[in-house]
């Protein structure tokens, strides 16, 4: 008997299957429709099913989840294929120069820019040189118009970038200008860059991380 209660114990210890899909088929009021495996469960909100799979919360437009003990919001029609995991965020950690200016490498259309990060700089801001070399046709697809800079008021022109890269963050349609002649020196990566991402500081270092 002792041998027995140690077999059973042991099969209590094992880790549960990892759910392979879960689907969302009925939404109610404190309760769910859900499909797991194949295998249909009705489940009030506080209940496990025997997949494991517990209904934390419900109204008609979603359902709150916790699988594989990590939450997860469905809505009716949702599946999750897979052993779920959280999705992981990409982020970058930009250290200062001798200077203690951020600078950091990327590109801009698929040609590679060292940038300057300036959370100060409206937008994405670049000389027209720099926007001659990687291929921006700002006189013809730009729009004209009036800038602020440090010292003077300058004509520039508004111009959208298909895609700025920074480590593994990527971002589309980013919002830039050009200004007419030297300035600035450095390709200024700015707030219509930086405002659609996280940014906080860890010690030195500026870490910039997707929202989503």
């Amino acid at each position: 008997m002792k041998h027995l209660w140690m077999v059973l114990l042991m099969l209590l210890m094992l880790p549960a299957e990892a759910v392979e899909q879960v689907s969302v088929v009925g939404l109610f009021s404190g309760r769910a429709v859900l499909e797991i495996d194949g295998a249909r469960r009705i489940l009030k909100v506080g209940e496990r099913s025997p997949e494991g799979v517990k209904l934390l919360a419900a109204d008609s437009e979603s359902a709150l989840l916790e699988i594989d003990g990590k939450e997860q919001r469905m809505t009716l029609g949702s599946q999750i294929s897979g052993s779920y995991k959280a999705p992981q965020r990409a982020e970058v950690q930009v250290w200062p120069d001798k200077g203690g200016m951020y600078r950091t490498t990327g590109s801009i259309n698929g040609q590679t820019v060292d940038f300057l990060v300036d959370t100060g700089a409206t937008h994405i801001s670049m000389n027209a040189a720099q926007a001659r070399r990687l291929g921006i046709d700002y006189r013809v697809r730009g729009e004209r118009g009036m800038a602020s800079t440090a010292s003077d008021v300058v004509p520039v022109f508004r111009v959208t970038l298909d895609r700025v890269q920074v480590g593994d963050i990527t971002l589309r349609q980013v919002s830039a200008i050009v200004m007419q002649g030297t300035q600035p020196p450095d390709v200024l990566l700015g707030q219509s860059f930086l405002n659609r991402l996280e940014m906080q500081r860890a010690n030195e270092a500026m870490v910039i991380r997707e929202k989503y």
